[in-house]
């Protein structure tokens, strides 16, 4: 099982790079350039912290949105095109398509993490780079997670897409909603929510780097959410007839 894993884990990374992928992360990389240089003359004080802010918030997004894009776009083309069918159809649990799938693309999702967190150390201390770009790579493989469920339970780009977006914004704000006033009904959304208000957070850039306990709580999260997130994909893609 582990080499039919490897397998399909490099072929996804393959058909990223045949679908630009990298070309894409370079157009990121040169807007939030751009960004940056648009940015400085407008902050006669504290200008540095201001172009670390809205960089980093504009890589996060875009490193968001582009994972769960791919993911979508990718699995609703192997549908289409019966390329899932046919690996199904080989001496291969569906647990082995179903994890490569996974594993090529949290592995695409290093390149963007340690790109952006890269560009980040010309705002930033070393040490607040390096923990966003390790909470954002964790932040991806989440929603890349979730993405995959989407796409093998939907199977069509947009709903698909539209799912991805709310859970995101959800995901984002359940802790200021929570704040706002609880009841019943949001505590338990936000039992089963990651709270993704916690990653990747902007002041690690601008002031101090986070503690160590902070770190571990958002790897838990990102762990639990993961495995809850494959077990609901797995349960989906075998109890289809694909």
């Amino acid at each position: 099982m582990a080499s039919h894993v490897a397998a399909i884990a490099r072929t996804t990374l393959l058909e990223a790079r045949r679908n630009r992928l990298p070309w894409l992360l370079a157009a990121v990389l040169l807007a939030a350039v751009g960004l940056a240089a648009f940015l400085a003359p407008l902050a006669l004080a504290e200008g540095r912290q201001l172009q670390a802010a809205l960089v980093a918030a504009a890589l996060r997004l875009a490193g968001v949105l582009a994972a769960t894009a791919f993911v979508v776009t990718s699995m609703a083309r192997e549908l289409d095109e019966r390329r899932m069918e046919l690996m199904l159809a080989l001496a291969m649990p569906r647990a082995a398509y179903l994890l490569g799938k996974l594993a090529g693309f949290c592995a695409l999702a290093i390149a963007p993490a340690t790109l952006f967190g890269a560009l980040l150390l010309a705002f930033a201390p070393a040490a607040g780079a390096a923990a966003w770009a390790l909470s954002l790579l964790l932040e991806l493989w989440l929603m890349v997670a979730f993405a995959l469920f989407c796409a093998i339970s939907m199977r069509h780009v947009m709903p698909a897409l539209a799912a991805c977006a709310a859970f995101y914004v959800l995901a984002r704000s359940i802790g200021a909603i929570r704040e706002l006033g609880g009841n019943p009904a949001i505590e338990a959304i936000a039992a089963l929510v990651p709270r993704l208000d916690l990653f990747t957070r902007t002041e690690w850039l601008l002031y101090q780097p986070p503690s160590g306990a902070a770190l571990l709580a958002v790897g838990l999260q990102a762990a639990a959410g993961v495995l809850l997130l494959t077990g609901a994909a797995l349960f989906d893609l075998y109890r289809k007839d694909v």
